[in-house]
């Protein structure tokens, strides 16, 4: 009897243990659209340290678009790779492609020199690009099998929101479609994440299309989601805003292979008290350039949103060429505050870093109505800055990001003539990305866009923006 007894109680044990042996987590740290950022390096590095003392088989993500936004990195001898070196550093596993990523053609330079996979599968690269990235990649954590899949955003034209010489000769696949064509990987895996640079809505559309996903590391429309955002079609969703000021911190909790536990805790950075000595040396060395240190104007009064800043960008492109009226791409401005007090070669640089050079039109009134219109998409989110011009822009009442229609008018208030010829200045990426121009209309400049700023700043030494306003929604 007492041999029978023993033996039930082992046997409950032995039970016990080999269910507790099948349930496991997986932890993911997760970042997206640092846009270059690196003054909270130091303290996403400490978090990983931290996280990686309770699991060292932590799985580190960023769900692209790492680079533009901070000359610092964006005009390094290699552009980009101080952000690279700081991810090596950190431990990243892999990193989706965004849109981004194509900026300064420096992205067949920098593969080689990542320690982290690139992952994308629905990029189709001519070989001569130099351009090498997985379409999916399996990871192995203690044993248990992570599949990971990657896609990139694709506009209308079919290519990233980049400029369209950045991406020659490489084709882009729709991104559902191409997800739609992974499902095998979760029969392989005993979990399964996307790593998505598609926008918030899109990423709702695959949960709902593709219930065999665990989860889907998000990137692209900087929503910053919480701990309560719920489960969409099982689908655990995740996504920070810009520029590295908060990190994922995710737990997958799987039994018997599968996962039945999915939960998200989000990390503030600029508050995390620890921060990684030797990433924090490497930031201070990427970061001693004095070039970049040389000031070129002060601000009387803050620049308070990216419209004010917008406002000086055109100004600076009509006073550096003499033009009637000046177009800016609404997000061709990557500054959006600046605070009273010095501007630096720094900040120029930061307001406007992707290299594009100035380009000068000739055309009548009715035919900017017609560029703007076909520019504008007409949504709010690509309305653009503008100089020697006022809009106003009617929205749809049931979806407010829709234009209806948008009434131009000169300074003074006047509408503007349809039939008079007008000398625009605007940037290669407006026009490049301008379906109704063609090359006859297009006169390019020798002189970069950021150059212009910094002169225009030079000149001016002192600025003041503040309240200043040139498209009114309505």
């Amino acid at each position: 009897m007492r041999f029978l007894r023993k033996t039930i109680i082992l046997l409950v044990l032995v039970v016990v243990s080999a269910t507790h042996a099948q349930r496991n987590v997986i932890h993911i740290l997760s970042t997206n659209d640092m846009h270059s950022s690196m003054d909270y390096f130091p303290q996403l590095a400490a978090l990983a340290d931290s996280l990686r003392d309770i699991d060292p088989g932590l799985l580190i993500l960023s769900a692209g678009d790492n680079r533009t936004g901070n000359p610092l990195n964006d005009l390094f001898e290699i552009p980009a790779y101080p952000m690279v070196a700081l991810m090596n550093q950190v431990g990243f596993a892999a990193s989706a492609l965004g849109n981004h990523e194509f900026d300064i053609a420096s992205l067949p330079r920098l593969i080689p020199l990542s320690n982290f996979s690139y992952i994308c599968a629905n990029i189709v690269p001519d070989y001569t690009s130099g351009i090498r990235t997985v379409p999916c990649k399996v990871f192995d954590v203690r044993g248990t099998k992570v599949g990971i899949v990657g896609v990139v955003q694709v506009n209308k034209w079919g290519r990233p929101d980049t400029h369209p010489d950045n991406v020659q000769g490489i084709k882009f696949l729709d991104p559902m479609e191409t997800v739609r064509r992974f499902e095998w990987l979760s029969r392989e895996c005993n979990a399964t994440i996307l790593l998505s640079h598609v926008g918030y809505d899109d990423d709702v559309k695959m949960a709902e299309q593709f219930p065999w996903l665990d989860l889907i590391v998000g990137g692209h429309t900087h929503k910053q989601l919480t701990s309560n955002e719920p489960l969409h079609n099982g689908v655990l969703i995740t996504q920070n805003k810009n520029k590295l000021t908060t990190a994922t911190y995710i737990t997958l909790t799987l039994d018997s292979g599968k996962v039945v536990s999915k939960q998200a805790e989000y990390f503030d950075l600029k508050t995390y008290p620890r921060r990684n000595i030797i990433v924090d040396q490497m930031v201070k060395a990427f970061k001693g350039n004095p070039a970049f240190s040389r000031v070129l104007a002060v601000a009387d009064k803050p620049f308070d949103n990216i419209n004010e800043v917008g406002a000086m960008v055109c100004d600076a492109f009509l006073e550096g060429t003499g033009a009637d009226i000046a177009i800016e791409n609404y997000r061709g401005v990557r500054l959006e505050h600046m605070p009273a007090g010095d501007i630096t070669v720094l900040n120029a640089l930061a307001i406007d870093p992707f290299g594009n050079q100035a380009v000068e039109m000739t055309m009548t009134g009715d035919q900017l109505y017609q560029m703007l219109t076909a520019y504008s998409r007409m949504d709010i989110f690509h309305f653009p800055h503008l100089g020697g011009l006022l809009a106003e822009v009617k929205l749809d009442k049931a979806d407010s990001t829709v234009i209806q229609s948008f009434k131009l008018m000169t300074p003074d208030g006047k509408p503007l003539d349809k039939k008079r010829k007008y000398r625009i200045v605007t940037n290669t990426y407006v026009s490049a990305t301008c379906t109704n121009l063609s090359p006859d209309d297009i006169n390019v400049l020798n002189a970069q866009t950021s150059d212009l700023i910094m002169h225009f700043l030079e000149q001016k030494g002192h600025v003041d923006y503040s309240g200043v306003k040139r498209v009114w929604f309505k």
